[in-house]
C-alpha cells in the first residue's frame, strides 16, 4: 500500500506478524503499521478494509486488519473518539462508501467470532449516524437477518453489528428505526431459530437495544410478545449462554420497566429468577441474584419518591409493588446458603454468587428494614459459632453486619446483643476469611449502632480485638483499620458537647488515643502494608481519628503533625535514590497518603499552631512539587490540595508564600492533560479568593487568561469547566469593580455554556449539563454580588454594567425551571440568583420573572434539602410583594 509497508513484503504479512512470538518482528510490524497510518490514513484504512473483506486472506490477517481499522475509527477515550470521528467524516465520501461496502460484504465471511467486520460497521455507524449519514446500514443489517436464504454466519455477524450499534450510538439517533431493530432481534431470539449461535447474538442485541423499546413496552400486546420470547430464552435447554444472556435482558427490563412487570412477576419472573439463583451454572445464579438486587434498587428509589411526594402533599408518579417484602420467605432461604459457598482462596476481583448474595442481602436490608430481621435471626444465632463449618460462621458474621443498616435499632439490636461477643471472638478464628468478615461486621456495628459499640462492657473487648487485628493478615488488618475508624467516629458522635463549645472535651477513647495512633502508624510501616491497600487504610484511619478527636487529645494531634512532617522530609530525601518503577510507585503512593494526613491535621489544629507549622509544610510542598515525585499527576494534585488547606488555615498570612507558589498554581491550572490536577488548582484559586478577598485582584488578570483558554480548549476535560465557571464567580465577587475589564468576555462564555444542549439519554452528558448550569448560576451570582457591593440597602450603580444580561439570565432560569431533569443544586442556585436580581434591580425584574420560575421556587421551598428550602423561601419573599 505504500513504501513503508513494502519493506515487509505486503500488508498481509505485516498483519500476520502482529501475533509473532518474535518480539523484534512484532515490534517492527506495529511500527510499520503505525507509520503507514500516519503517512496516509485514508489509504491505510482502505487497504485494511480490502484485507478484511478478502476471504482468501488468513484468519490472522483479517482479524488484525479489522482490529487496526476499528482503532482508526474509535477509541475508549471520549475526546480521542471525537477526533477520530471528525477525521473519518473528512475522508472523501466516495472512499468512505467503498470502505463501508467492503466491511458490509465481509460480514458472515469470517471464520472467527466475534466478528471484526461487525465491530468496524458499528464504529463507522457511531461516527456517521449522528450526522444523518449512512441511512441504509440498519436496513441492510435487517435484510441480512430476515432474508429467506439462510446463512448462519451472516445472521450472527449482522446481529453482532446491530448489538454494537445500539451500544455505541445514542438511542435518540436510532429511534426512527427502533421497530425495525426490535423486529429483527425478536425474530432471531425465538425458540424456532435453528441456530444457537444466531439466537445468542440476537439475545445480546436485544439487551443493547432495550433503550429503544419504550414505546413498545407501553403497548400491552407488544410487551406481552417481547416478554414471552425473552422468558422462553431463559429456559433454553441446549445453551447456557443463551439462558444467561436472556436473564441479563430480564434484569435490564426490570430496571427500565418496573411499572409494567406486575403482569409477569407472578406467572413467570418470580419462578425464573429463583430457579436461576438455584442453578449450578455460576453465571445463571449471578443473574438470578442480580434480578432481585435490581428490584431492591427500584423499590428503594420508589420509597424515596413516595416520601418526597408525601412531603409535598401530592401523589407519587410511580408506586412500589413491594415485590421484595412479599418474597422474603422464598428469597432469603436461597441467599443465605449462597453466602456460605465462598471459596477459601478466591480472587478478590472475581464476582461470585456468594459476593452477589451478600450485596443483595444488604440492599434488601435497606429496602425492607425491620421485615428482614426475623428471616435472618435464626441463621445468625445458629451459625455464628458453628464449630464444624467455617463457611457458615463466615456467612453468619457477614449477615449480622449486613442487616444492621436498614432496620430500626430497636428491631436489630436484640440479635446484635445476642451475638456480638461471639462476633468479637471470631477475630481469633483459625480461618482468615472469618476474621476478615468479623472485622468488617464489627466496623458496620460501630458505624451504625454507635451507643452499643461504646458501651463500656463492649468497648474494651471490641477495641482490643480490633487493635490485635492490625497485626493480622493485610486483608484483616485493612478491615480492622476501617472498623477502628468507625469506632472512633462513634465515640466522637456520642460524646457530650457543652452548649458553649463546638467539640467534646473528652470521649470514650481518650485514654487509648495516643496508643491507637501509634499503632496505626506502625501498621502503615509494616513490610507487607502494600498488600490489600493496608497502608492506605492505616493512614485513612489515622486521618479519621485526627478529625474526630476531642480537646483532651489535642497535644497528641499536634505531635502527630510534627511526625508527619518528618516523614515527608525523609521521603523527599530518599527520592533521588529510587530507581525501580515499583519503588517509584510505592513512593508516590506514600507521598499522597502523607499529604492527605497532613490535610487532616491542618484542619484540626488551631490557627496559631497552623501558622507555626505552615513554613515547614510549605517547604515540604515546594520540594515535592520540584522533585520528580511532584511531576506525577496524583502527587501534584495532593500537594496542591495540601497548599489549599494551608490557605484555609492561615488566611491572609499565606501572602508570604504567594510569590513562589504562584508558579506552581499556574502549572496546575495549565495541566489539562491530568484534569484532576487542574480541578484542584481551580479549587485553590477559590481558597485564595476567600482568604484574600479584594487583595486577590493582583492575581486575577493572569488567572483569567488561563481560565478563558481552558474553557475554549476542546482538549480540556469537560469536568474542569463547571469548576472554572464557579471560580470566576468567586473572583468576581471579591474583585468587585476591578472585574469590569473581564465582563464582556465572561458574559459571552456564560451565554455559550448556558445554551449547551445534550442527549438526555446519555447520563454522563446530562450530569455535565447540570454541573455546567450550576457553574453558570454561581458565576452570574458572584458577578452581580461583586458589582452591587455588600450593602443591600445602598446598591452600587455598577450593577448597571450587568443590566444588558438580565433578559438572557431570565430566559436561562426559565429553561432550568422547565427542565424535568434539573438538579436540586440547580434549583437552589437559581433561587439565590433570583433573589440577588430582585435586590439589585427591584420591580423592573420582579415583573419579568417567568411563572415557571416561581413554580420551581414554590416546589423548592418544600424540598427536603435545607439549602434549597432556605434559598427558595428567601427568593419568594423578594417576589411576593408584587406577585
Amino acid at each position: 500500500i505504500s513504501e513503508v509497508v513494502d519493506k515487509m513484503a505486503d500488508l498481509v504479512s505485516v498483519l500476520e506478524s502482529t501475533i509473532s512470538p518474535d518480539t523484534a518482528q512484532l515490534q517492527e510490524a506495529n511500527r510499520v503499521l503505525e507509520q503507514a497510518a500516519q503517512q496516509n490514513v485514508t489509504e491505510f484504512m482502505f487497504a485494511l478494509a480490502q484485507v478484511l473483506a478478502n476471504a482468501n486472506s488468513s484468519n490472522v490477517a483479517r482479524q488484525a486488519a479489522g482490529l487496526y481499522l476499528k482503532n482508526c475509527l474509535t477509541s475508549n477515550d471520549e475526546v480521542a473518539r471525537g477526533k477520530l470521528h471528525q477525521r473519518w467524516l473528512a475522508v472523501d465520501k466516495g472512499v468512505r462508501i467503498q470502505i463501508k461496502d467492503l466491511i458490509l460484504n465481509a460480514l458472515g465471511t469470517e471464520n472467527v467470532s466475534p466478528s471484526q467486520a461487525a465491530q468496524c460497521v458499528a464504529a463507522i455507524a457511531a461516527a456517521e449516524i449522528p450526522h444523518q449519514q449512512w441511512p441504509y446500514v440498519l436496513r441492510h443489517l435487517y435484510s441480512n437477518v430476515t432474508t429467506a436464504e439462510y446463512i448462519e454466519k451472516l445472521k450472527e455477524a449482522s446481529f453482532e453489528a446491530l448489538s454494537y450499534i445500539c451500544e455505541d450510538v445514542s438511542p435518540s439517533y436510532l429511534a426512527g428505526e427502533a421497530n425495525l431493530i426490535l423486529t429483527a432481534v425478536i425474530q432471531g431470539m425465538k425458540k424456532e431459530e435453528p441456530s444457537q449461535r444466531v439466537r445468542l447474538s440476537a439475545t445480546k442485541a436485544l439487551y443493547n437495544s432495550l433503550e429503544l423499546t419504550n414505546s413498545n413496552f407501553e403497548q400491552e400486546h407488544e410487551r406481552h410478545y417481547i416478554m414471552q420470547v425473552v422468558c422462553e430464552a431463559t429456559q433454553c435447554p441446549e445453551n447456557e449462554k443463551i439462558r444467561v444472556s436472556a436473564l441479563q435482558c430480564i434484569v435490564k427490563i426490570m430496571s427500565m420497566y418496573y411499572q409494567h412487570m406486575e403482569t409477569y412477576m407472578g406467572p413467570a419472573l418470580f419462578a425464573i429468577s429463583l430457579s436461576a439463583i438455584k442453578s449450578q451454572v455460576e453465571e445463571e445464579s449471578l443473574q438470578g441474584i442480580e434480578f432481585w438486587s435490581t428490584v431492591c434498587d427500584e423499590e428503594t428509589d420508589l420509597a424515596m419518591e413516595a416520601a418526597e411526594a408525601e412531603e409535598m402533599h401530592r401523589l407519587p408518579s410511580r408506586t412500589s409493588r413491594h415485590y421484595i417484602k412479599g418474597s422474603l420467605g422464598h428469597l432469603i432461604p436461597l441467599l443465605l446458603p449462597k453466602l456460605a459457598q465462598q471459596e477459601e482462596f478466591d480472587n478478590e476481583d472475581d464476582w461470585t454468587p456468594s459476593k452477589a448474595a451478600g450485596v443483595c442481602l444488604m440492599l434488601i436490608s435497606s429496602c425492607v428494614g425491620d421485615d428482614l430481621v426475623k428471616h435472618v435471626t435464626g441463621f445468625i444465632a445458629s451459625n455464628i459459632s458453628n464449630a464444624q463449618d467455617w463457611r457458615l460462621r463466615d456467612a453468619a458474621a457477614f449477615t449480622l453486619g449486613a442487616v444492621v443498616e436498614g432496620p430500626s435499632p430497636s428491631s436489630v439490636e436484640p440479635v446484635v446483643k445476642q451475638t456480638l461477643f461471639q462476633l468479637i471472638n471470631l477475630m481469633k478464628d483459625e480461618m482468615v476469611n472469618v476474621r476478615d468478615t468479623a472485622a468488617w461486621s464489627l466496623g458496620r456495628i460501630s458505624q451504625i449502632l454507635q451507643e452499643m459499640a461504646i458501651d463500656p462492657k463492649v468497648l474494651e473487648p471490641l477495641l482490643q480485638a480490633l487493635v490485635e487485628g492490625l497485626d493480622m493478615e493485610p486483608r484483616v488488618a485493612t478491615n480492622s483499620c476501617w472498623a477502628l475508624s468507625s469506632l472512633g467516629e462513634a465515640a466522637y458522635e456520642v460524646a457530650e458537647v457543652r452548649d458553649d463549645e463546638e467539640e467534646p472535651r473528652t470521649y470514650a477513647l481518650s485514654p487509648n488515643f495516643a496508643a491507637i495512633l501509634d499503632k496505626l502508624v506502625k501498621t502503615a510501616d509494616r513490610q507487607d502494608a502494600g498488600k490489600g491497600n493496608l497502608r492506605g487504610a492505616a493512614y485513612e484511619a489515622l486521618g479519621d481519628f485526627i478529625k474526630n478527636s476531642p480537646l483532651d487529645c489535642y497535644d497528641v494531634v499536634r505531635k502527630m503533625a510534627l511526625l508527619i512532617l518528618e516523614r515527608l522530609s525523609g521521603l523527599l530525601q530518599i527520592n533521588s535514590q529510587v530507581v525501580s518503577a515499583y519503588d517509584r510507585s510505592h513512593l508516590n503512593d506514600l507521598a499522597s497518603l502523607l499529604c492527605a494526613t497532613m490535610q487532616s491535621l491542618l484542619r484540626k489544629v488551631n490557627p496559631i499552631d497552623a501558622e507555626q507549622i505552615s513554613q515547614l509544610v510549605m517547604d515540604a510542598m515546594f520540594k515535592m512539587l520540584d522533585s520528580s515525585i511532584g511531576k506525577t499527576g496524583g502527587v501534584q494534585d495532593d500537594a496542591i490540595a495540601t497548599v489549599g488547606v494551608v490557605i484555609q488555615s492561615i488566611g491572609m498570612k499565606f501572602a508570604t508564600y504567594i510569590p513562589k507558589f504562584k508558579n506552581y498554581l499556574i502549572q496546575g491550572l495549565r495541566n489539562t492533560e491530568e484534569y484532576q490536577v487542574c480541578i484542584t488548582a481551580v479549587g485553590v484559586v477559590t481558597d485564595l479568593c476567600r482568604a484574600f478577598e479584594g487583595e486577590f485582584k493582583h492575581l486575577m488578570p493572569e488567572i483569567m487568561v488561563i481560565f478563558v483558554e481552558n474553557l475554549s480548549n476542546p482538549e480540556c476535560h469537560r469536568s474542569v469547566k463547571p469548576h472554572i465557571l464557579s471560580a470566576i464567580g468567586d473572583m468576581a465577587l471579591v474583585c468587585g469593580t476591578e472585574f469590569q475589564s473581564q465582563l464582556n468576555g465572561v458574559f459571552l462564555i456564560l451565554q455559550q455554556a448556558a445554551q449547551l444542549t445534550v442527549d438526555k439519554s446519555d447520563y454522563n452528558m446530562l450530569m455535565y449539563q447540570t454541573q455546567l448550569r450550576d457553574g453558570c448560576l454561581e458565576a452570574y451570582t458572584g458577578i452581580l454580588q461583586g458589582l452591587k457591593g455588600d450593602n443591600d440597602t445602598r446598591i452600587s450603580a455598577d450593577v448597571q454594567l450587568m443590566v444588558s444580561q438580565v433578559p438572557f439570565i431570565l430566559n436561562f432560569l426559565k429553561l432550568i425551571a422547565e427542565d424535568d431533569d434539573k438538579s436540586d443544586e440547580n434549583t437552589a442556585s437559581s433561587a439565590g440568583l433570583i433573589g440577588d436580581l430582585i435586590v439589585s434591580y427591584g420591580n423592573e425584574v420582579k415583573s419579568l420573572i417567568p411563572e415557571s420560575v416561581v413554580e420551581m421556587l414554590e416546589k423548592g421551598k418544600i424540598s427536603g434539602v435545607d439549602r434549597t428550602q432556605s434559598l427558595c423561601g428567601w427568593a419568594l419573599s423578594k417576589i411576593r410583594p408584587t406577585k
